[in-house]
């Protein structure tokens, strides 16, 4: 079995109980988002890009590091997340825009009430969050949706 479909099975026994499941659908996107636009905020030159806005290298290099850990797990995945988050970076730069320099309340109001949320969810489900016994599983939630999607689509990650 691949390490990715091991690592999907290991982070779904946290997750089977259906109001676990969709309060993950909506936070863990969020709590993505969210640690993306706090590295968004830490000071470095950026590039602009048209239709995006400017993704700073510090982001830059961020994505980079994660998209590395999506490949060596999967390449369509690794691609499709290159995608998504350059859409949240995107996101990100509205926000750093239109709040300025309180765009970091934004970031930390949605981390805190999602991450409120994901409690309740695992409160719920009566398991703990898979991260509290391997921290890479921050990184297997917004991918362990993905591949729902993926599967839906009838597509082989």
């Amino acid at each position: 079995m691949r390490k990715i479909d091991l690592l999907f099975a290991e982070y779904s026994e946290s997750h089977r109980n259906a109001t676990n499941k969709f309060i993950h659908w909506i936070c863990v996107p969020l709590i993505f988002w969210t640690i993306l636009g706090f590295i968004s905020l830490i000071p470095s030159k950026s590039i602009g890009f048209r239709y995006i806005g400017e993704i700073s290298y510090v982001s830059l290099a961020a994505m980079a590091l994660v998209t590395v850990f999506y490949m060596r797990l999967s390449f369509l995945i690794g691609l499709i997340m290159i995608f998504i988050m350059t859409l949240m970076e995107s996101f990100a730069y509205g926000i750093n825009i239109r709040f300025k320099e309180n765009s970091w309340i934004v970031y930390l109001a949605v981390f805190i009430v999602t991450w409120i949320l994901q409690f309740v969810g695992h409160k719920i489900e009566g398991k703990k969050p898979s991260f509290l016994k391997d921290l890479q599983f921050l990184l297997i939630g917004p991918i362990w949706l993905l591949s729902f999607i993926l599967k839906k689509l009838g597509i082989k990650y």
